[in-house]
């Protein structure tokens, strides 16, 4: 049997972020103010992403597409805030770079954290690859938060692979498609027909609007589907 671990790594392991657990709360400055996090996020979904530095290159065009994008997210009622290692007079100098390459402003918070207590907290640090100053260096995080303050979905992207933003959106509405008791297929698109899951006995299934039955050689009642139920979007 392998030891176990030192108590000191034990509670690091049980204090990571998981799905269905409650967002851990802070207190934080940020380009735009003081923020407490479960105050920000209120009753909204919300996207945290984290990122490796100010003044790198694929962060830059990530935080201009995440601006071009927020009518998006604003449409979804989604609240966007950003983290980086950085202070906040960075952040602030470095919206100025962000908008003369991207042409965006950044309407949404950036968090500092240069003590990288979250992004211990939130485990965002990646022990292989560090820094000039051989730190570790934050990678790509992202945490979907519901309005019940949980994680609802997790994305993480090592430091030289930027995000895909159309996938982030796409996440979105798979999660709050979803939260209407159903499940989103492979390569789902808003739109798109969703199933029905396990849970749904046969009955309620049936009475499902578009309801659809594939027959399987197993003859198990398994694939499902129906049509995607509408979002009530504030």
């Amino acid at each position: 049997r392998a030891p176990a671990p030192p108590p000191s790594t034990m509670a690091a392991v049980s204090a990571r972020v998981r799905l269905g657990s409650e967002i851990p709360n802070f207190d934080a400055e940020t380009s735009e103010g003081p923020i407490n996090f479960h105050e920000f996020i209120g009753d909204s979904w919300t996207i945290l992403f984290s990122h490796p530095r100010d003044y790198t290159p694929v962060c830059t065009t990530e935080l201009g597409e995440a601006a071009r994008r927020k009518p998006d997210f604003d449409a979804r009622g989604v609240k966007l805030i950003a983290l980086s290692v950085d202070p906040v007079d960075s952040h602030k100098a470095w919206a100025a770079d962000i908008k003369a390459s991207t042409g965006q402003d950044v309407p949404y918070p950036i968090i500092a954290d240069p003590t990288r207590d979250l992004a211990i907290k939130f485990d965002m640090l990646d022990p292989e690859e560090k820094d000039l100053e051989g730190l570790p260096v934050t990678v790509r995080s992202v945490f979907f938060i519901g309005p019940d303050k949980k994680v609802k979905l997790m994305l993480t992207y090592p430091p030289a692979v930027g995000r895909n933003f159309d996938e982030i959106v796409r996440c979105i509405d798979a999660l709050q498609t979803a939260a209407l008791g159903t499940a989103t297929p492979v390569n789902w698109q808003l739109g798109d027909e969703v199933m029905v899951p396990p849970p749904v006995s046969a009955e309620d299934a049936a009475a499902r609007e578009g309801f659809r039955l594939v027959e399987v050689p197993s003859g198990k009642s398994y694939m499902r589907y129906q049509k995607a139920p509408t979002i009530e979007r504030k």
